[in-house]
């Protein structure tokens, strides 16, 4: 089976900063996985250990410093990575987005099985660029997936998570899923797999290698306007105090007392 698995670097909620076209400043900005991402990589690692000869590609769309994030999916099990960087992206909104990755796809992986995508990015929240990318490629989607049950006669049985509960479903490949939190052991890279991700070469692939023009991405192809951006900053006056746990308990005991929250037992 040939696994897409679509992963995002977003920015440090500590370190976030805005372009004067209200969109998020991505280069030269100190970057980690989307979280999200991090559980549909967990899921497409379970899904090659459990179907022979499974090989996952993973595809990220940013700046060249995401090739670092690339290389750490590589050690810790994926066996490509493909770089989607152009100036000319910046600003993409999800519709550009999902059409510039799947145009990635197209070009780079045409045989692809499986597209795994994380369900939301911390950074937009907006869950629309998985649903997208399967519009474009004209395949079925399953969101919301929470877990991966068994592959049979080519065909995904999967477990989604659902207001009213949870619902078993079964969908034909190729298709694309995105994927949910979930509670799992993290994979941890091995030095075998260290190895492999420092000598891997990651494909990079421009605008024109994948047969876009301006008008189709960026701010240009992107219709979704942003009239004004802003975050929340908190008023509150915080302190830190360094010291042991008998002294701590005392000073948040006293300190609650004070603002009412609970009342002294004396």
């Amino acid at each position: 089976m040939k696994i897409a698995l679509c992963v995002k670097q977003v920015p440090d909620t500590t370190d976030i900063r805005w372009t004067k076209n209200n969109t998020i400043q991505r280069e030269g900005v100190e970057s980690v996985i989307n979280p999200y991402d991090v559980y549909a990589a967990e899921l497409a690692l379970k899904i090659k250990s459990k179907i022979k000869e499974s090989e996952i590609t993973a595809f990220t769309m940013g700046p060249n410093q995401a090739e670092d994030m690339l290389r750490k999916l590589l050690a810790i099990g994926c066996d490509n990575g493909v770089l989607i960087s152009d100036k000319k992206f910046a600003g993409s909104d999800t519709y550009a987005t999902g059409l510039t990755i799947s145009r990635a796809i197209r070009t780079t992986l045409p045989d692809f099985d499986l597209i795994i995508c994380g369900q939301f990015a911390v950074d937009g929240d907006t869950a629309q660029t998985g649903p997208n990318i399967a519009n474009f490629l004209d395949i079925p989607q399953i969101t919301y997936v929470k877990e991966f049950v068994k592959y049979e006669d080519n065909s995904l049985i999967l477990r989604r998570e659902l207001e009213y509960g949870i619902e078993t479903v079964k969908v034909t490949l190729p298709a694309l899923i995105c994927v949910m939190q979930d509670t799992f052991e993290p994979t941890r890279p091995l030095i075998n797999g260290i190895k492999f991700a420092n000598r891997k070469q990651i494909k990079i692939c421009s605008m024109t290698d994948i047969g876009l023009v301006p008008e189709k991405t960026g701010i240009k192809g992107s219709p979704t306007f942003v009239s004004k951006a802003f975050r929340n900053i908190s008023t509150h006056n915080a302190q830190k105090f360094k010291m042991n746990k008998v002294d701590s308990v005392n000073l948040l005991t006293e300190k609650l007392e004070n603002l009412g929250v609970i009342k002294n037992a004396e």
